[in-house]
């Protein structure tokens, strides 16, 4: 077995350990460390960043989302860390390429929160107390 097959698989082992990931998560950090350790040892150029040649869309999977600028996977891109990269939500999405309304968080966690929010029903709350006022007055 190839020595950066055999490290990236160690690196993502212990990854792995601390932290729930899928099989697809596993596969593809474990081919992208190989070949990020190779490019290293032979003293090419690393690609430019973790998503620079996919679409910025794929970055967005049902369970995670994965930072373009660091190649770390998340359930939502907060903007504590974006400001680690300098960033914001408004120009990550623009330096990325991602639609102006896109959000940035795993598509499970979105159809969530829209569950959640359809089922407490805000707007009819907020008509039954707008009603109470008008009928008070």
């Amino acid at each position: 077995m190839d020595d950066y097959l055999k490290e990236a698989l160690e690196i993502v082992k212990a990854q792995a350990s601390v932290r729930n990931m899928s099989e697809d998560e596993i596969t593809s950090m474990v081919k992208k460390i190989a070949a990020d350790l190779k490019s290293l040892s032979c003293g090419c150029a690393l690609p430019e960043a973790a998503g620079a040649d996919a679409a910025p869309e794929k970055s967005i999977k049902d369970r995670s989302i994965v930072c373009l600028e660091c190649g770390k996977t998340f359930k939502i891109l907060s903007s504590r860390h974006l400001a680690a990269h300098g960033l914001d939500a408004k120009s990550y999405r623009e330096k990325w390429g991602f639609r102006k309304g896109t959000a940035l968080a795993a598509k499970a966690l979105q159809r969530e929160r829209r569950k959640k929010m359809k089922d407490m029903r805000l707007w009819e709350r907020r008509g039954a107390a707008k009603n109470k006022e008008v009928g008070a007055s």
